[in-house]
This record gives C-alpha cells, structure tokens and sequence, in this order.
C-alpha cells in the first residue's frame, strides 16, 4: 500500500519551498484522494484494515480511522461490514481513458478566447496620450463625498440590502429625466435599467433579444466592448464600413446577412469621431422595423460636444424607435464608479421585468443613491460645463501639436469626445508603433486594432487627450513624430522643410 500512495512526510519538517506539509492525517487523506483519482486504486479496490495501514504507514490507527471516515464523508470509498472499497468514480485516469478529449476541450478554449484583443494594463491608462481616460484630477470629489455622505446618512442600513435588480428608482429617474433634457431621449425611469458599467449593458442587450448563431453588425472600425459582448453570446459577426459620415451599410447587407442586432455609435463614432448623418439614422431605424432587427446606439462621448449645438440622440428622432439606448458615467465622473445603464423600448421594458429580476442583482445602492443625488441636484451638469470647456482647450492643444509636427497631419474627429486620430502611411506597423511608444511612457492605440478587416485606411493612431494636460501635449506628440520618423525611414514632419518653431 505504502508503494501506492507513498511515504507520509514529517509535520514539523519545512518542505522544498519552505511550507510545512501539514498534519499526518492530511497528509494520508490527500495521498488517498490522489490514488484514487489517477487510478492506482481502481473502483472496488479493497483498503487495508485500519490497524493493518496504521502499522504499514507507521501512524496511529486513529489517525487512519479518521481519514477512513473522511473520504466516505466526500464519496471517495463505500464502508460495509466487508470493508472499505474505492467508489466507482466518473474519472478519466481511473476508467483508463487518454486525455485527448481533454486535450480538444483546451483547444476549444483556446479558439474562444482567441476571438477577443488582448488589451493593455490598467496601470498603463495613467500614461499620457491614452484615449478614454478622463482628467481624474479635475473630478469635484468634495462634492462628491457630501453625496456619498448624505445617502449613508439618509439610507442606512437599508441600502446595504441587494434591492431593485434594475436599479435604485431615485436613479433610473435623474438619469431618465437628464436624457430627455440634455440627449433628447424618449423615456421615463421605467425603462431605464441600471448596469454595471456599459459593457455590461451590452451583455444584457444580447441576453435579451438574440439567440446563439444569429446576426450581428458592428462598426469596422469600431469599438472592442460591442465586438467582445456579441462573441460572449456567439453571434456571428459582419462588420460594417465606416466613412465621414459614420456607419455605411452596403446597398445588398440586408439581402446577404440580415442581421438581429447592430451597434453604433452616432453621436461620436469610436474610434474614427464620425458622426452618424441624420439620413443614415432614419435609414437604419426605417430598415430595422422592415427587417425586425434592433438597433444599440451607443452614446460615448456625446455629452461632449465641442462644436455647435448638442446632437439629440437617435432613439429620440421618431417614436417607438427600435432602438436600445446605453451610456455609462465612465468617461462623465470616473470609471471606477461602474455604473452604466440601458434605455429600454416601452415594449420591452414591460415584458422583459421578470426575466430581469433572474438576470440582475442589484447592488452598488449607496453609489447609486449618492449618483442620484448628483444629477438631480446639478452637480453633473455643472462638472460637464467645465469638463467640456478644459477637453476643448486640450483638443485645439492637440491639433496644433498634430498640425506642426506632421506634414501633412490626417487628423480624424474632434466634434465630440476626448481623442483625435491621426492617419499613418500604410507601410508603418501602427500597432510596432505604439509598443515603441509605450516603452517611451505613451499611450495612444493603434487604429488598425479596432478594425475586424484591416486596411490601408484604418491604419494610424488613436490619440487621447482627456488625461493629459495641454501644456504636456506638444512634447508627448513631438515624441511621438520621431518614433514615426523611425518607423517611416524619413522624416515626416515639417521639421524637414525647416517649418517648425
């Protein structure tokens, strides 16, 4: 027996890596477990007497009675008045089989995960340059704590219950009331539904109205979330041209893929800051009730809107549009917060509230009450006047750097939002580029990643400027025009016809 499962090590001696091995009685109830889970004590196997291994293994009887009556406690042996045998146990190694099978679930795995774009650390989104990170430093936290304090003081200890699994009511009616006013959005606190951040907002748009194998249309380029949220409910995915004037359905994709669910981003198209056409928009709501498809426009960066008036959404423009609206307070107030949310249509909001109390928890009450507070009281608003004022200044602080550095400088967007993308030649690696750039502590992405069909055009960088200050920006890009120098074999600034200062 002591073959089988081995000699038993002293307690009190330190192993190789310097951990104890524990108690003998662990130590024979592991050594057991293990034998008989890779086959060496096959179903049936009759185990020596208590007093015959206690002997054997040079331990008290008690000491093997009691992990005897351990391993029948979890279904690793039967006791009778014959013994005590091994269970017949659902086990590969026991049964004899190969772990090919094994071996085919890990490729399986690995194919899925394959399907989704590594991304960066968290640790390098502090780094200048990156897009999607607001200013944090510029963030009313003083407000914010009167907030947080007053729901504590108003709300404990029922807030620490999971409470409405689509969100507190407070909030989905601030929320509700500041789209109707700020977005043009068509909706009442019913039909808003409070997430965990935006992606999750996605993940539950595909739980709702899709079933595995059905079509989806993303934006190409567009944003990863949408594209990692329809791969998790396995769509099947057609990506969809994007040109000035936002998403370019092709005249036959309605014929050739009808798809069930497609996601855009009208109000500032991310990563290239489109901004979808009213034709386009009517098009696609008018398209998407012939086909019974549904639309999720998401509205990143529209609350920061740098030229003109703000666009209203396109859930707003006729009514009972097919259209699911999701924000997030991400990119508004911070992302740590993680609270997004979905605008439901009347329809589904009413026959989905069931399914919801299954899907959702709740959670996060005393974050979410303190947010209510915020929006209702103005503070939101009042925080996104001044954001919006110090994102402009550091968007023209951007452009110039671009304009004087880069000749000359394809620059993309800056009607909304907290980037710009500039266009590189096709025969720089875009993506070589910004690992070259982050070993300099710079952040930009490479535009060509956002893209499920790479080409020349979607070849270039995705330059934030939401963190950096202005007065940091024209040094980190004039870095950044040498990395391309290098890249290019020549200079492609206007430093090279003597223009720069």
């Amino acid at each position: 027996m002591i073959e089988i499962i081995g000699p038993l090590a002293d307690p009190s001696a330190p192993g190789g890596d310097g951990e104890k091995p524990g108690s003998l009685q662990k130590q024979l109830i592991e050594r057991l477990q293990q034998a008989i889970l890779a086959g060496r004590l096959p179903a049936g196997s009759l185990l020596p007497s208590s007093r015959l291994l206690a002997t054997e293994m040079g331990v008290s009887r008690n000491t093997v009675v009691i992990a005897y009556e351990h391993l029948a406690a979890v279904g690793y042996v039967l006791a009778d008045r014959q013994g005590t045998r091994v269970s017949a146990l659902s086990s590969p190694a026991a049964r004899g089989e190969r772990a090919a099978p094994a071996a085919a679930s890990a490729v399986a795995y690995a194919e899925r995960v394959g399907q989704f774009t590594a991304t960066r650390t968290h640790a390098d989104n502090t780094f200048p340059l990156t897009p999607g990170t607001p200013a944090l430093d510029h963030f009313p936290l003083s407000a914010w704590r009167r907030a947080l304090e007053r729901s504590m003081e108003r709300c404990l200890p029922l807030a620490l219950g999971y409470g409405d699994p689509a969100g507190e009511p407070a909030l989905r009616e601030a929320i509700a009331a500041h789209l109707r006013m700020a977005r043009g959005v068509r909706c009442d606190g019913s039909q808003v539904v409070i997430t965990e951040g935006a992606q999750e907002a996605l993940n539950l748009c595909v739980r709702l109205l899709t079933n595995p194998g059905d079509i989806a249309w993303v934006e190409d380029p567009g944003y990863r979330g949408a594209k990692a949220a329809f791969n998790q409910g396995d769509l099947k995915i057609r990506p969809v041209p994007v040109d000035p004037e936002g998403m370019a359905v092709p005249a036959d994709a309605w014929r050739k893929h009808p798809p069930k669910l497609i996601y855009t981003s009208p109000a500032h198209q991310y990563p290239t800051g489109a901004v979808l056409s009213v034709a386009r928009r009517l098009a696609l709501i008018a398209d998407a009730r012939r086909h019974g498809a549904w639309l999720i426009e998401d509205d990143y960066d529209g609350e920061f809107r740098h030229t003109g008036e703000p666009i209203a959404s396109m859930q707003g423009l006729v009514e009972d549009a097919p259209v699911l609206y999701v924000g997030s307070f991400s990119k508004t107030m911070f992302p740590a917060l993680r609270i997004g949310f979905v605008v439901l249509p009347r329809g589904i909001a009413t026959h989905t509230a069931v399914a919801l109390q299954e899907m959702l928890r709740g959670g996060h009450r005393l974050e979410q009450l303190a947010l209510a507070h915020f929006v209702a009281s103005g503070e939101f608003g009042r925080h996104l006047g001044r954001m919006r004022r110090l994102y402009r200044e550091r968007q023209q602080a951007l452009r110039e750097a671009l304009t004087l550095q880069f000749a000359p400088a394809d620059i993309l967007g800056g009607d909304c939002g907290m980037h710009l993308t500039l266009r590189l030649p096709a025969q720089i690696d875009d993506r070589a580029l910004v690992d070259r750039a982050l070993e300099k502590g710079l952040n930009p992405r490479a535009l060509s990643s956002f893209a499920l069909e790479p080409r020349a055009h979607t070849n270039g960088l995705v330059i934030g400027y939401g963190n950096t200050a202005a007065e940091r920006l024209a040094p980190a890009i004039g870095l950044l025009a040498g990395l391309v120098d290098k890249a290019h074999g020549k200079p492609t600034r206007k430093a090279a016809s003597g223009a720069r200062r």
